[in-house]
């Protein structure tokens, strides 16, 4: 593929061809960013042309992503992406804020953010002919990997902690992948997966470690630049765009700030968004790195109920980290009790939020309450899968239905209280 040059060390900055490495820098472990052929994309391709896409998915980017058409159309493979964008009058008069947005990605085929990525480490499987793929996975990457799997007819392996709620591992069993439950957290099944893949010659999808989950990630900037391109000039008010993402390993908010980036070089994109991170201060490795002024990221020992972002030693951290701090963002980290608040409260617009999904709305509360946005600001909130992965979750951050006799006179005494 023309447009796909080869991979750039984060860290180190050495390059590679296509076919030199596949997951991290061999020198000195650093995460690889994909590395665009930019003159060729401008030569075909322009924003116009992106905007009058028909297909309402990530495939829509085609032209900017470093894979070749997958097929598999009239898939759940094809609906990947191109998540809606809910405005909240009430959500914003709640904090004081003008305009405040959430991008909802609990409305991907297997309810969460990750499809994004699965769907494009699939693709690249298919043209490196990996007959298995496999990734580690608290439960949403690898329900993302399994569906996108079963879609396009390609083998998975999934190593999941035993601990990860039923829904998610549910949906790993539905899909026909070969789960296996891993009697340790997620970074001892992360381990197993880098061992396993050596040892068999699997592909591995692991978040942090592909190139290519990050390339499917950045889907969701592209998505944000069209939405606001589109409708920026509406609220002439705004001059930037604020977007909280919630962080775990790191590789949304990288991969987002990736896509970024390769719309600033391709000169598509005005001015780079403020990016702000926001962590469960029971998992806060890259917050605590973010707040010492520093690339260093020390592991921690996780305790979170929002399981989908509960990670010791972050695989994209440094990345995540420059995130924040060169798109002039922040970081922030709030307590569980905040994150089950804020699943009540988006529950009550309508918006069904996974605890690691929720924390980047009680990420936005803590800012304003800083000061870090004000109602000059044009906020967008992502909501990275659905609540229906935990209800146990769920049921915490709510008061318990009330049980009566099934009479009139007891719905009248309930009623009355």
């Amino acid at each position: 593929m023309d447009k796909f040059l080869g991979y750039r060390c984060s860290l180190c900055e050495r390059e590679y061809s296509p076919t030199q490495v596949q997951y991290t820098c061999p020198e000195d472990g650093g995460n690889l960013d994909v590395v665009l052929d930019v003159e060729h994309i401008r030569s075909f391709v322009s924003p116009e042309i992106i905007f009058s896409q028909a297909e309402p998915s990530i495939w829509r980017y085609l032209p900017i992503l470093p894979v070749s058409d997958p097929g598999f159309d009239g898939t759940p493979f094809r609906r990947v992406g191109w998540t809606p964008v809910f405005e909240s009058a009430r959500l914003a008069g709640q904090l004081g804020l003008k305009r405040l947005w959430v991008k909802d990605e609990s409305r991907n085929p297997t309810a969460s953010f990750k499809d994004r990525a699965s769907a494009v480490v699939v693709a690249r499987a298919r043209e490196i002919g990996a007959e298995v793929v496999v990734t580690a996975s608290t439960g949403n990457a690898g329900a993302a990997l399994a569906g996108m799997a079963a879609a396009t007819g390609q083998k998975a392996v999934i190593f999941a902690p035993k601990t990860a709620p039923q829904a998610k591992i549910a949906q790993l069993l539905v899909f026909g992948a070969q789960v296996i439950l891993v009697d340790g957290n997620y970074d001892s099944a992360f381990d197993l997966t880098i061992q396993a893949a050596r040892e068999f010659g699997w592909y591995c999808r692991n978040t942090g470690y592909n190139p290519f989950t990050a390339e499917g990630k950045k889907t969701a900037a592209f998505e944000i630049w069209e939405w606001w391109e589109k409708t920026r000039n509406q609220y002439p008010e705004f001059k930037r765009l604020n977007v909280f993402v919630s962080v775990g390993d790191g590789n949304i908010i990288s991969g987002i700030h990736k896509g970024f980036k390769d719309l600033l070089t391709l000169g598509w994109l005005d001015q780079m968004p403020r990016i702000f991170g926001v962590q469960s201060t029971g998992s806060a490795a890259i917050y605590n790195a973010f707040q010492a002024g520093t690339e260093e990221i020390q592991p921690v020992a996780a305790n979170t109920l929002a399981d989908s972002i509960s990670v010791d030693l972050p695989r994209d951290g440094v990345r995540a980290v420059r995130a924040a701090r060169e798109s002039g963002g922040s970081y922030l980290a709030v307590e569980d009790e905040k994150i089950l608040e804020a699943i009540a409260t988006l529950g009550k617009v309508g918006i069904f939020a996974e605890p690691a999904g929720a924390t980047s709305y009680a990420g936005l509360v803590q800012a304003v309450e800083k000061g870090l946005v004000n109602e000059e600001d044009a906020v967008l909130v992502l909501n990275t899968g659905s609540g229906l992965k935990d209800v146990r979750a769920a049921m915490q951050a709510v008061p318990q239905a009330p049980i009566i006799e099934p009479t009139l006179d007891a719905l009248k005494r309930h009623l009355s209280k």
